[in-house]
């Protein structure tokens, strides 16, 4: 990470210094804010941890829990999410306690003695294609901890106020705080306060969502599951690896070795609920679903020592037709104010595991645009894209997870072997890896015409990252690992082979007042306070002179304005960054939204298709003079 370009810092820079509303923040909730937040799992709380970087954003987040959350939930973490830990800057913490994942084991009936189990076949976990981030197990909480940490640590000090319970809201035509919230309070004394936007994290049951109309369509129950965390001896030897277990007729278990290195979790299948059983399976104990998992593992056994959590969960595929109010009314004229997220938009099976994934990234998708309305950069229209983006996601999720579902349910009858879920498992592996999401054109996404100049950078896809050297210390780096999430949009420009053509568009960045820098980054910041220009240069950094780079990609920042050299990169000769990403010789410009979602790209040359893309999404500030 980065610090000290505001002066020497002596104690932990992940606390950063107060500013706007975080200088003298009061715990107590105030009568007014600019966003409130209800809920604070996952996708309430990476919210927090964004708009904590937006400090003129008054920003609350309330809990209907008296404290923290302390076990059980979610706990799978694929690689989509381990790149957004990177981007608040607490990955490898998180990395470091949690459980690896690194290959899948799938058991089913013992050919000639279906009575017992065997494994059939294993994958790779995630396939090694996706991503270089693993998947990794670790308690929910324990993520809301990192994110709760970044949003009270981050300028605005954004903490959550405990022990408040949404009742109702009212949208009102007018006024600065048009949202109007009713609340009990800690003390169970009705509240009201109002809002100029607010964000529903409140869960699959969500008043929210019921408050501002949005229609589910949900099917009916037809699994049902008993979950346990579980401190355990036991001879099974894939014990921890992640494993689907389907036996010959006592149902399937979905293994999940956890964080520690003795917890492990199990998804144990019940008897299917109809009217007529549904109470008792809803009533199954944790003794009589050990008993279960033992008959489902034979010839193995499990002993168990602790049950740590247990509940009892049907599986019900329901997504929210709209995310916000506006969209609920089918009246694109007006701009939302009233938004949903996380399970009140979707909730489907555990084998996917992609409830608390998908979440955090509806909140960062909410939160950024959130920040730049509120802040003045952008126009109120742009919390519009919220829905158009973010409920097509939910609806794939659904479908996703209901082909998954039924491939882990099918009998080895019904299969032509083993391989047949692996080839499945290894073939979709992007899309819970959380990086088969592509946004449609829109404001925020650019045209495709020119995506031949950068063809593995496709446009409304996450930006996929690749070794660079950083040549002011030679060190080899990910490029995408630098990204951070701080709300501002990053320009990585391609040179090309002979540097020409970057240093011509970096001096028209910087210096005319036709430039989105220009035009979109207010006077008297920092010049790369709204874009983060980064340069890659085809040439080994041995050959790339630092006296010769444009000042752009070497700025002076900070109180101190001291030089940041960390913005400048050269190919690594034997894993081409411009060979691996299919990158033109001519160069290109690759346009990187706050959220690490590939915008646009265009050649090196271009000036008004760079300034136009900008003015459909952004509000012309003061024209900036960068000394």
């Amino acid at each position: 990470m980065q610090y000290h370009h505001d002066g020497y810092i002596g104690r932990d820079p992940r606390i950063r210094t107060a500013q706007g509303t975080g200088i003298d923040r009061t715990a107590e909730l105030p009568e007014t804010m600019d966003v409130l937040i209800v809920g604070a799992g996952p996708a309430g709380i990476v919210q927090a941890a964004q708009l904590t970087e937006y400090p003129d954003v008054h920003t609350r987040i309330i809990e209907r829990r008296p404290d923290r959350l302390v076990a059980g939930r979610a706990d799978g973490l694929f690689p989509r999410s381990c790149e957004t830990f990177q981007a608040f800057e607490f990955y490898e913490e998180i990395a470091h306690e949690a459980a690896h994942m690194r290959e899948m084991s799938f058991w089913g009936p013992k050919p000639g003695d279906p009575t017992q189990i065997a494994r059939g076949a294993r994958a790779d976990d995630p396939p090694a294609y996706v991503s270089e981030f693993p998947i990794l197990t670790v308690n929910q909480a324990r993520v809301i901890d990192y994110f709760a940490r970044r949003a009270e640590n981050g300028p605005a000090r954004i903490n959550i106020n405990y022990g408040f319970e949404f009742l109702d809201l009212t949208v009102h035509e007018e006024g600065e705080y048009p949202v109007e919230v009713k609340l009990l309070d800690e003390h169970g004394q009705p509240r009201t306060v109002r809002a100029k936007y607010v964000v529903g994290c409140d869960g699959a049951r969500s008043k929210v969502r019921d408050c501002i109309d949005v229609q589910v369509h949900t099917d009916p129950a037809d699994q049902a599951w008993a979950v346990m965390d579980i401190l355990a001896n036991t001879d099974f030897p894939d014990f921890r690896t992640r494993s689907g277990i389907a036996s010959g007729k006592d149902g399937s278990i979905l293994l999940i070795p956890r964080e520690g290195g003795f917890l492990t979790r199990f998804y144990v299948s019940l008897d299917a609920p109809t009217p007529e059983n549904r109470e008792r399976v809803r009533a199954t104990t944790a003794e009589q679903a050990i008993e279960r998992a033992n008959r489902i593992l034979s010839p193995y056994t499990v002993d168990v020592k602790e049950v740590t959590w247990f509940s009892i969960y049907e599986v019900r595929h329901s997504v929210a037709q709209s995310f916000d109010d506006v969209a609920a009314q089918k009246n694109p004229a007006l701009n939302p104010h009233v938004f949903i997220a996380g399970d009140a938009c979707h909730t489907h099976s555990a084998k996917a595991g992609q409830g608390m994934n998908v979440s955090i990234q509806d909140g960062w998708n909410l939160a950024w645009k959130l920040g730049q309305v509120l802040e003045g950069r952008s126009d109120e229209s742009l919390l519009q894209t919220y829905n158009d983006e973010r409920q097509d996601v939910a609806q794939k999720l659904i479908d996703y997870d209901k082909e998954w579902s039924a491939m882990m349910s099918r009998s080895p009858e019904e299969m032509s072997g083993p391989h047949e879920i692996v080839d499945f498992f290894t073939s979709t592996a992007n899309f819970p890896g959380g990086f088969d999401t592509k946004y449609p054109t829109s404001s925020l996404i650019g045209s495709s015409a020119r995506q031949e100049l950068a063809q593995n950078f496709p446009l409304g896809m996450r930006f996929k990252s690749a070794e660079v050297s950083r040549v002011c210390d030679t060190t080899t780096v990910q490029l995408g690992h630098h990204f951070r999430a701080d709300g501002r949009w990053r320009l990585y420009a391609f040179a090309d082979e002979s540097g020409q053509t970057v240093t011509e568009l970096a001096d028209w960045l910087e210096n005319s007042a036709d430039s989105p820098v220009k035009q979109f980054t207010p006077a008297g910041t920092d010049i790369d306070s709204v874009f983060d220009a980064k340069v890659i240069y085809q040439q080994g950094y041995h050959d790339v002179d630092l006296g010769s780079v444009p000042r752009l990609f070497m700025p002076k920042v900070g109180h101190r304005q001291v030089i940041d050299w960390e913005k400048v990169y050269a190919a690594i000769p034997h894993n081409d960054i411009f060979e691996a990403r299919k990158i033109d010789r001519a160069g290109a410009l690759v346009i990187v939204r706050p959220d690490m979602y590939v915008a646009h790209v265009l050649p090196l040359t271009a000036r008004a298709e760079i300034t136009e893309f900008f003015a459909q999404n952004m509000v012309r500030a003061k024209v900036a003079n960068f000394s």
